[in-house]
């Protein structure tokens, strides 16, 4: 069977050679952490492609909603010599393993499909290694959305907040009328998610010189530390069960009314749209205050291992050219909740909220507010991620007395961590 590709009317040269080379090849072993039920949605959209092409799909998921467990799971099945076909995979995640020289070589299907024309710049930093393309990004994520339960809004007032003041107003009225404001899981990650916007909130040059260039008089300095007073504050809309509570719960709690808002990346769309929820009617969705027209992404990208075998190495190259189809990246972001990794593909079939994704996507590309998101790997190695995430999940907890305590423990975790 040959595959043949056409752009602006032109045909490429055939990715699969004969009948018989793609006959041979094998059932992909997938390594992933989407186990919520819009997440599961989603995943079946590629499962059914690869399967349209007689590809199987043998299922390895790792619950956890940051990857964490996946790739302690991954290294155990490397040292093992055994590793899967592909791996779900964030951002330094990917540069740490392709530094250590085991995975695969995309470099022909790319080349064929011109991926390099249509994926973010942003995104190829992490897709690449010395110039060759180790990994498909499935979709881009942005993380500095706001999702608020409409009839809650309407409750609280009806406008959407876009300063802190405005809202914190909302979040009051929500309190006084007896929900809980702020849906959130007490998990590192999500701590660090909601800190990320409140970073980002300060400015796109804040947030480069704190989280990108690692600045440490930016990372102790007064304007980090007002940005902890904020999260110290947002604590106290937050009810007292937190603690451990999964992002997709804290999202339930927003879809059933028990919450006003939630603070989370564009993951969540996909469960209010599971839920059977339209967006304008039953949630709205907006940028974190104060950060509209900047971008904190991540991107969902799968890593394809060096495996042995030419089977194996052919069903590789069928996933990853099913995954940069624009047919499935529009398919599948639709269920998902994120926008598209290609720039080409139309937003047509998009709701409200990915159009409005698609858009800020674009201009954050074209102005360079495209941003790598601390919370999720796409900012700095995991070594600094990590000690960011304890200061911050610190004072989530009230480890600190105040934000300025709080901003000098991060210049000096980030310091020992380098």
């Amino acid at each position: 069977m040959a595959v043949y590709l056409a752009r602006k009317g032109a045909l490429t040269c055939a990715l699969l050679a004969s009948t018989a080379l793609a006959a041979q090849a094998e059932d992909v072993e997938v390594l992933h952490w989407w186990t919520s039920g819009g997440e599961a949605a989603a995943l079946n959209v590629l499962k059914d492609d690869l399967q349209g092409k007689g590809i199987g799909w043998v299922d390895m998921p790792v619950a956890g909603g940051g990857g964490e467990a996946a790739m302690t799971a991954l290294r155990a099945r490397v040292t093992a010599g055994n590793p899967p076909t592909a791996v779900q995979m964030l951002g330094f995640d990917i540069v740490d393993w392709a530094q250590e020289g085991v995975l695969g070589n995309l470099d022909e299907v790319a080349t064929a499909e011109n991926w390099g024309e249509v994926v973010p710049d942003a995104l190829q930093a992490f897709s690449k290694h010395e110039d060759h393309w180790i990994a498909a990004p499935v979709n881009v994520h942005s993380t500095n959305w706001v999702w608020i339960n409409k009839a809650a809004l309407d409750a609280a007032g009806g406008k959407a907040p876009e300063t802190w003041d405005e809202l914190i107003a909302v979040l009051d009225q929500m309190k006084a009328n007896g929900i809980v404001p702020l849906g959130h899981g007490g998990q590192p990650w999500q701590d660090a998610t909601i800190f990320d916007a409140l970073v980002l909130a300060e400015g796109t040059d804040f947030y480069k010189a704190a989280f990108i260039d690692l600045d440490p008089e930016t990372l102790g300095g007064e304007r980090m530390a007002a940005a902890f007073d904020r999260l110290i504050v947002l604590r106290g809309y937050v009810d007292d069960n937190f603690s451990g509570r999964d992002w997709n719960l804290a999202s339930a709690m927003v879809i059933n009314g028990e919450a006003g808002m939630q603070m989370m990346g564009d993951w969540a769309k996909g469960e209010f749209l599971k839920a059977g929820k339209v967006p304008g009617q039953d949630f709205v969705c907006i940028r974190f205050p104060g950060t509209q027209g900047a971008v904190t992404f991540n991107s969902d990208q799968f890593v394809m291992f060096d495996v042995q075998g030419e089977g194996k190495k052919q069903a590789q190259a069928q996933m990853a050219s099913a995954i940069m189809s624009p047919t499935f990246q529009s398919a599948f972001n639709v269920v998902k909740g994120s926008v598209p990794a290609r720039t080409d593909v139309p937003d047509a079939d998009f709701d409200d909220c990915g159009k409005k994704g698609m858009a800020d996507l674009a201009e954050a590309n074209t102005n360079g507010t495209l941003l790598g998101s601390m919370a999720h790997g796409h900012a700095n190695p995991a070594a600094v991620k990590n000690a960011i995430y304890d200061v911050v999940t610190g004072a989530m907890n009230g480890e600190y007395g105040d934000g300025a305590s709080a901003a000098q423990a991060l210049a000096d975790a980030v310091a020992g961590a380098q």
